[in-house]
């Protein structure tokens, strides 16, 4: 091996000792193949969740090549589930092994190519009221679905819910995937999203890309960042060429502008705390983070006030006061958080709030 690709091994391997991976499945040489679309270049690690900053930081999407290198070799790094993949213009990436998985429920559980939503059985209740969601990892894998303007934002419109946004384009024009992920749906839906293509990603979400003019992947396919999956078009219910991008999560959307500035097609952040509230079709992105960084220390403390709530069943003879002295309360606090009167009659199996 040249001397020159010698040091670019040294300089991947160490860095490699603090990356990380996730997701199941293919083999080195379809990785290696995938990755020719991509960027080429040496990376910064991101900081993990709990070591993210307060001031949220932009991420670039990979670098696109005019002429594509060409893959000469795939390299074992000291990390099992990162691969090193060197191109003849002397330029490398890391990838990830798919046949080492790390959190494979991700692409098992309500997994199903044949329906466009698997999540009809998830209630909107039953999801948390914020999760914060790592969107890139120490590969930054991450890039913009299509770069430019917004003709239709995410919101009501014209007595119906448009669950994603619209971006102009030519027709045949390149659609990327936005992050590592696995093909979940692919089909000509004969619905108003034309053709369609879903893909679940390694940090839990799904995108959808409606209106194309041909799909260039299959439902089980895995896709990298960056990888063109589809070509732009006007199928479905369209008066135009336009890409439909919807992001999702447990098939609730949410504004993609939350995520990403389509018209410089860098991704806002990092790491995003998701809210229950974004998928009212009414709460748009506002581009203030100081106020998401103040509601995620609201959320955080609501989220402990919640875990430190107790409840008692009540049992033959029990009384208000006996529960109070028992879980060292009293009688009104009780009356308070159950909305009853001192007087109530318990009944037998009544679930109480004690604290």
């Amino acid at each position: 091996m040249k001397k020159t690709t010698t040091a670019i091994l040294v300089i991947s391997v160490a860095i490699c000792a603090s990356s990380y991976a996730q997701g199941p499945a293919a083999s080195d040489n379809a990785a290696a193949g995938i990755v020719a679309d991509n960027t080429v270049t040496a990376e910064t690690p991101v900081t993990s969740t709990a070591e993210t900053t307060a001031r949220p930081v932009a991420v670039a999407p990979v670098r696109e090549l005019d002429n594509k290198p060409l893959v000469v070799d795939t390299l074992p790094s000291i990390n099992d589930a990162i691969k090193i993949v060197l191109f003849n213009d002397n330029t490398w990436r890391y990838v990830r092994d798919r046949e080492i998985p790390q959190d494979s429920s991700i692409y098992v559980k309500y997994w199903d190519s044949t329906v466009i939503s698997p999540y009809r059985d998830v209630p909107l209740s039953s999801l948390p009221q914020s999760v914060a969601i790592a969107l890139v990892d120490t590969l930054k894998s991450y890039h913009y679905p299509y770069k430019g303007r917004i003709s239709s934002h995410y919101g009501p419109r014209r007595r119906r819910n448009h669950n994603g946004v619209d971006l102009p384009l030519k027709e045949g024009d390149p659609v990327y995937a936005t992050f590592d992920g696995r093909v979940r749906f692919s089909q000509d839906t004969k619905t108003g999203y034309g053709n369609l293509v879903i893909i679940r990603h390694d940090n839990g979400l799904e995108t959808y890309m409606g209106h194309l003019s041909k799909r260039l992947v299959e439902a089980g396919d895995w896709v990298t960042a960056g990888q063109v999956v589809a070509l732009g078009g006007s199928t479905g219910r369209s008066t135009g060429p336009h890409l439909h991008f919807e992001t999702r999560y447990y098939g609730q959307s949410f504004d993609p502008e939350r995520l990403i500035d389509f018209s410089s097609g860098m991704l806002r952040r990092e790491t995003f705390l998701l809210k229950r509230s974004y998928f009212d079709i009414y709460s748009k992105y506002d581009q203030n983070f100081e106020d998401e960084i103040a509601n995620e220390e609201d959320d955080k403390r609501e989220a402990a006030e919640e875990a430190a709530k107790r409840y008692y069943v009540v049992r033959k003879g029990d009384t208000l006061s006996g529960i109070a002295v028992k879980y060292h309360t009293t009688v009104t606090r009780i009356c308070q958080l159950n909305g009853i009167s001192r007087n109530k009659t318990l009944s037998i199996g009544k679930r109480l709030r004690v604290r």
